[in-house]
């Protein structure tokens, strides 16, 4: 009896590379044991470290159908998220590669809700206090730009994101309390963005949450603050992110987060125009606001303007 079938020899050879990489996959070392024993005669006892390396080597070809499974199931739109090559030395520089806006892609335009009209959802209820009003939503955007950004933390660093940018080229500069401004790489701007927000909300002189203290008078200043903050941690996430959260599926909830703040700034207007405009295109795209003029009038307000109720959740 052969000891190694052919086919298993070659394998071996062509994923010799793949074997090295999944040497730590201590989960598949039980079927590879099994597999490897098939490869023996029973009359022969293999040595210890013929046995390891032959484990090893099976771990390496199943790690490389796993990795060939995977990319065969990705969508066209998202193969440039994986490596196949290195970077060349113009978008190692930060210099944009020529690729085009992934979120305006066609097949990436869902959200949740798709048909919750957001201006019902932010419009003030009669007799509600104003400030109350606007605090509830600042809370509700923070912990969902928090929550988004978090999942892909990982991949914003100082290397891959050296500056805090937008689409469109768009750069932030961090101004701190004495108005001085920096340039900071966009981890840390986001972190600056989160610990400012987070004090603020905990400070029970700015958003009061005891009986009878009331919101100061600057307070929709502070909020107003808040929220160009936090349009710029969302900006960056369509900008240097939006790969990673589609491939996650998470891109709906990016785009539902996006849709609740362009609506509560429509409606009480709290960010500059200059601000907004970097994602001006994904508004008209997501059919948040009307086309600008000499824009296709067929894109236009009636199906924006007749909202469809949306489905209680738990008939979903």
């Amino acid at each position: 009896m052969a000891r190694r079938g052919r086919g298993a020899g070659v394998a071996r050879r062509a994923c010799a590379g793949a074997t090295r990489e999944c040497d730590s996959v201590e989960r598949a070392r039980p079927l590879a044991r099994a597999m490897c024993s098939a490869e023996w005669s029973e009359s022969e006892s293999p040595s210890p470290e013929r046995a390891e390396r032959s484990q090893r080597s099976v771990v390496g070809v199943m790690c490389h159908a796993v990795v060939l499974g995977v990319l065969f199931s990705l969508p066209s739109y998202l193969y440039s998220a994986v490596p196949f090559r290195k970077a060349r030395r113009k978008e190692r520089e930060g210099e944009p590669a020529g690729d085009p806006k992934l979120y305006l892609q066609e097949a990436l335009l869902e959200r949740k809700l798709p048909e919750l009209d957001m201006r019902q959802l932010v419009d003030l209820p009669l007799g509600l206090d104003y400030n109350e009003w606007l605090a509830s939503h600042t809370l509700a955007l923070f912990d969902h730009v928090n929550l988004l950004y978090g999942t892909v933390s990982e991949f914003c660093t100082a290397t891959s994101c050296p500056d805090m940018t937008g689409p469109g080229g768009r750069t932030y500069a961090w101004y701190d309390e004495r108005g001085k401004k920096s340039r900071v790489a966009a981890p840390q701007y986001v972190d600056y963005v989160m610990t400012f927000t987070q004090k603020t909300v905990n400070d029970e002189t700015v958003f009061p949450t005891k009986y009878a203290n009331e919101f100061p008078a600057q307070f929709e200043g502070v909020v107003r603050r808040v929220v160009r903050l936090l349009f710029h941690v969302v900006a960056h996430m369509y900008a240097a992110h939006f790969r990673q959260l589609a491939l996650l599926r998470l891109h709906a909830h990016l785009h539902l987060t996006f849709a609740h703040l362009t609506a509560l700034d429509r409606r009480f207007a709290l960010l500059d125009h200059k601000e907004t405009e970097v994602l001006r295109d994904l508004e008209v795209a997501l059919r948040l606001s009307e086309p600008a003029a000499g824009e296709a009038a067929d894109e236009a307000s009636p199906r924006r303007r007749e909202p469809v109720v949306t489905q209680p959740l738990a008939t979903a």
